[in-house]
């Protein structure tokens, strides 16, 4: 049978009849809308809940040939965070897996190698009193702390003591110019055995001039320290009691962008000296030397150094390093660290 042809009358359709007035189309209430089709996912989430973020840093250092690795997320919106962490080797080992649970109130961390697990909590109870408890479940030890606000800004009373109790706790005074802490400590003697006594520990800070002068009582032993500082000139001289260890700090800003700073200990003889350069917000070098260990160095920073990963370029900081000894140059060693964020 032959194809029919389309010049054919019989397959050409008949056009509609015209219509003079055609009818308005229909109005259809929105309220009589059907809702749209939910969104489809293989994994739903509980509604009024986030879908948690995951974020995995990685990091390596040339001279260990270590890797370390860090994964967290926020949990129950931002309520708390899990985070495991891990290291491996050249050879692939893993070593030292650790996973920890952190909240405002409530922190766990578990050591899979140790097989143990360290608590550490904070409560507040009432608005000026404070308790703070840390317990190693393995060892069967821990501190209990409580610090109460007294009411004047800047003053706060803390005891505290080690769990078992072995005699009295530890008392702080915190006051707007240092703090004062009172224990008891036990020594041996030869011919008494072991006996208890106070000790006093203490700091006090005040401003005297343009700087700032501190002084540390610990172990008796005091530590006076002054730092004077302006926008281009930084000197800190600091001496210990009762051994004279003399030394100081000078820093010296040459613009906002290089800087140099100079340590010396007279009781040593030893010194060392580092110069940075920022290059914009990004890029640093540094280049130093310290006379106690006979070493010269020099580094490279890809990325904020004292800042996060986050805000780096790519979210990554690299840092190159040249060690020259002074007794064998030819011994000098380049060595370099990554570490880059993913976030998930």
């Amino acid at each position: 049978m032959a194809d029919p042809s389309p010049q054919s009358p019989s397959f050409i359709p008949s056009p509609p009849p015209l219509l003079l007035h055609s009818p308005p189309p229909p109005q259809v209430e929105t309220s009589e809308l059907p809702p749209p089709p939910p969104s489809s996912s293989a994994f739903p989430f509980p509604k009024g809940l986030t879908r948690p973020k995951l974020r995995v840093t990685s990091e390596f250092d040339s001279d260990s040939l270590v890797f370390f690795h860090k994964v967290s997320c926020k949990l129950f919106d931002n309520l708390g965070k899990l985070k495991v962490s891990f290291q491996n080797n050249a050879q692939r080992q893993v070593s030292q897996p650790q996973v920890s649970f952190i909240s405002k109130y409530l922190s766990v961390l578990y050591d899979l190698e140790e097989q143990n697990t360290f608590l550490r909590s904070t409560v507040d109870i009432g608005p000026r009193l404070q308790l703070r408890a840390l317990h190693n479940v393995k060892a069967q030890e821990g501190e209990v702390a409580m610090e109460a606000n007294l009411g004047e800004p800047g003053y706060s009373l803390e005891l505290s003591s080690p769990v078992p109790v072995a005699g009295f706790p530890r008392a702080t005074l915190k006051f707007p110019l240092g703090e004062v802490s009172v224990q008891e400590k036990e020594e041996e003697e030869e011919e008494e055995g072991k006996n208890r006594t106070l000790s006093v520990d203490g700091i006090i800070k005040q401003r005297v001039l343009n700087g700032l002068c501190t002084a540390q009582y610990s172990d008796e032993e005091l530590r006076l320290r002054y730092a004077y500082k302006d926008d281009d000139v930084t000197f800190i001289p600091s001496i210990s009691l009762p051994s004279n260890a003399l030394s100081f700090d000078f820093k010296r800003r040459f613009s906002p962008l290089d800087k140099l700073s100079y340590t010396y200990n007279f009781d040593s003889n030893m010194w060392s000296a580092v110069y940075k350069r920022k290059y914009g917000k990004d890029y640093k070098f540094k280049a130093g030397y310290d006379s106690e260990i006979r070493l010269g160095w020099a580094s490279l920073w890809v990325g904020d150094e004292a800042g996060k990963v986050k805000a780096s370029p790519l979210k990554m900081k690299v840092q190159f390093m040249l060690q020259v000894p002074q007794d064998d140059i030819k011994s000098s060693t380049l060595m370099f660290r990554v570490k880059k964020r993913w976030d998930i």
